[in-house]
């Protein structure tokens, strides 16, 4: 008998409680791969055809930022639109601690949790601050768990925090390119700080996060204690750090247009400046 890797990992799925994770193992891996596919391949390529002066001139270091921030809007761009479509799903909102849905819930959060363990491999190897450690390694605990099926209803309610990731990408690729401290920069940031604080700090963390912890309070007789640190504590976290960040943007954008723009924006994976 030929041995079938896909077996394994859904053995360890199994095992770890997560049983609605085996159908969607197939697509993870996939956006696994996709997104490795285009730090590693497409984003050096394609970088090298369209910003041959810039891009060339970079340090390696500088490079792999780059190359994240491609990877990231690219993560955005997909899960932003499938995570819309998730809204208001009948299945979840009946039961929104233990609810599931198979096909567009589990693809959704098999796509993202992809790409947090690229996103999670990539800021450890490449290690920057322990705040890109805990915000990766949250999240996909968090996303995993969701298959197990825990609180899924509320994945679809985080993912549009991400539009604000957009904005922020276009701001680190601006300093990169030589705009730093123009019109479109300034323009652009302003969108940045006006949809960070909306859809993060207003709707994440003052709705969804207090309905997420509302349901997670109701359920806690239900679930073993360790998924109550993990999916409170790490909700708590998540908001401490956008706060943080946010702060963090002010005075980096701050700094640009006030005539001193030697402090630029960096960031790991489009999340956050560091």
């Amino acid at each position: 008998m030929s041995y079938n890797p896909m077996d394994t990992f859904t053995t360890y799925a199994l095992d770890a409680g997560l049983t609605a994770l085996p159908p969607h193992l197939p697509m993870l891996l996939t956006s696994l791969a996709f997104f490795t596919f285009v730090h590693l391949i497409v984003a050096p390529l394609v970088s090298y055809a369209f910003f041959p002066d810039t891009y060339g001139k970079m340090g390696r270091r500088v490079r792999n930022n780059w190359c994240i921030h491609v990877v990231s809007q690219a993560h955005v761009s997909l899960v932003i639109p499938l995570a819309l479509g998730c809204l208001n799903l009948e299945a979840l909102d009946r039961d929104r601690a233990f609810g599931w849905e198979e096909d567009k819930v589990g693809r959704l959060i098999a796509v993202s949790s992809g790409y947090l363990i690229w996103d999670t491999v990539d800021v450890i190897v490449n290690f920057v601050n322990i705040g890109f450690v805990m915000h990766s390694l949250v999240c996909l605990a968090i996303y995993l768990g969701s298959f197990k099926p825990l609180l899924a209803y509320y994945v679809a309610w985080c993912l549009p925090w991400e539009a604000s990731t957009f904005f922020l990408n276009i701001h680190w690729f601006l300093d990169k390119t030589n705009h730093t401290g123009s019109n479109f920069q300034l323009i652009n940031g302003l969108f940045l700080l006006v949809t960070f604080f909306v859809v993060r700090l207003v709707y994440g963390g003052m709705y969804v996060s207090y309905q997420f912890a509302h349901t997670l309070y109701q359920v806690r007789h239900q679930v073993l204690l360790a998924y109550i640190f993990i999916y409170g504590g790490g909700n708590v976290v998540l908001q401490g750090l956008n706060w943080l960040w946010f702060g963090n943007m002010i005075e980096a954008i701050r700094k640009r247009f006030s005539g001193d723009a030697t402090d630029k924006t960096h960031t790991s994976n489009g999340i956050a400046p560091k």
